[in-house]
């Protein structure tokens, strides 16, 4: 599984790369904090919605910490789509990136 920490991820950001960040995490957990623009489809919901997700897009998936978007992108690989885990989740991004978005 391909890994990018959140420093990457903001580069990627930064120079316009085509990506979808897609959030797994709960609805109440995404209104405490976010990262704009992103994809939200928890990931309880991701066996039944997978099919709203552009394949032809690499995806950066993004959990808390990064376990449950280990596992989404696990998932998701198999079925043809190109997946990048966020290591160290929305919490990486909160204390390397941005320190506006509350961590939790």
């Amino acid at each position: 599984m391909k890994r990018i920490n959140a420093p990457e991820l903001e580069l990627l950001f930064n120079s316009n790369e085509k990506l979808v960040l897609l959030d797994v995490r709960e609805p109440h957990e995404v209104a405490y904090a976010k990262i704009d623009p992103h994809v939200h489809i928890p990931m309880g919901t991701i066996p039944l919605r997978h099919e709203e997700i552009d394949k032809d897009t690499p995806i950066v998936v993004m959990c808390h910490t990064g376990v449950r978007s280990a596992a989404v992108c696990r998932f998701l690989e198999p079925l043809g789509y190109e997946t990048t885990n966020l290591e160290g989740g929305i919490d990486a991004w909160s204390q390397l990136v941005d320190p506006s978005v509350p961590r939790y």
